[in-house]
């Protein structure tokens, strides 16, 4: 969904990507001709002072980063939450995109929804947005794009699986929540996201998953992306009940740009975009 209250006059070749939690934001920012990566950065808003609010959060962040303040020709900013639910397109109503949300959270008659349309897969992510900060950014920046972010991983994990009949899993960590989706083919089996606290909630959500979808922990599949590495406790949790436990291959997204593997899985999302 596009926000806006201005025109771009001047033409940068440079595309803006904004990842936003509560918690903090990331971004980067990618030459248009080249298609490269230029810069990227994240901020963590805990280390502001405890009485800074989400907007003054942000505020420091644009003074702190000249990065975010630069001119571009697109400016794409991502939600990161798990207010979010898929729909198939045919089953879709726009009048009611907010009953979508009921079974899985909580949602009040003054929420404002949003939808994505993830593109070739015939689905729509129904979402919440937060729409303060997207009043805020509005202010900065004159006019943006925003999307939930889980309709980028979504889109492109299932181009990832062409051609692969296996169910196959996948897991997307961050600090305190994963995502799991579960894909054969181009088709989206599953999707969820869970909160988690310890390895032992982590270990639960995924075996429970992978049992109510009879997926066989001796033979199924299982990549890891995000905030994971074969050294973490998560992972080592997953590997003792799950052989076939890898990371997510990202050489072809290293070629976009000059960081890490480790760098890549950890920021797949926003590198994506």
């Amino acid at each position: 969904m596009e926000i806006t209250n201005s025109n771009i006059i001047q033409k940068s070749y440079k595309k803006l990507s904004i990842q936003v939690s509560l918690n903090g934001l990331s971004f980067c920012c990618r030459d248009t001709l080249s298609g490269q990566l230029i810069a990227f950065d994240t901020i963590d808003f805990s280390v502001f002072p405890k009485n800074f609010t989400l907007e003054n959060s942000l505020w420091k962040a644009l003074l702190d980063f000249p990065d975010l303040t630069k001119s571009y020709d697109e400016i794409i900013l991502l939600h990161e939450n798990s207010l979010n639910a898929l729909v198939p397109k045919p089953l879709f109503d726009e009048e009611y995109k907010g009953s979508y949300l009921q079974y899985n959270t909580k949602v009040f008659e003054t929420d404002f929804f949003a939808v994505d349309e993830v593109d070739k897969y015939e689905m729509m992510n129904v979402y919440v947005p937060y729409v303060h900060i997207n009043n805020y950014l509005l202010d900065q920046f004159g006019s943006f794009e925003y999307k939930h972010y889980s309709s980028y991983l979504i889109s492109k994990l299932l181009d990832l699986s062409k051609n692969d009949e296996a169910q196959n899993m996948f897991v997307h960590v961050a600090d305190t929540h994963f995502e799991i989706s579960v894909i054969q083919n181009q088709k989206l089996i599953l999707f969820n996201s869970f909160d988690y606290q310890t390895s032992e909630d982590f270990l639960y959500y995924l075996l429970f998953t992978a049992e109510q979808l009879h997926l066989n922990p001796e033979s199924m599949k299982l990549f890891f992306l995000g905030k994971c590495e074969e050294s973490d406790e998560l992972f080592k949790k997953a590997y003792q009940y799950i052989r076939n436990t890898s990371l997510l291959d990202v050489s072809d997204l290293q070629k976009t740009n000059s960081y890490s593997a480790r760098e890549n899985r950890t920021n797949f999302i926003l590198f994506n975009t």
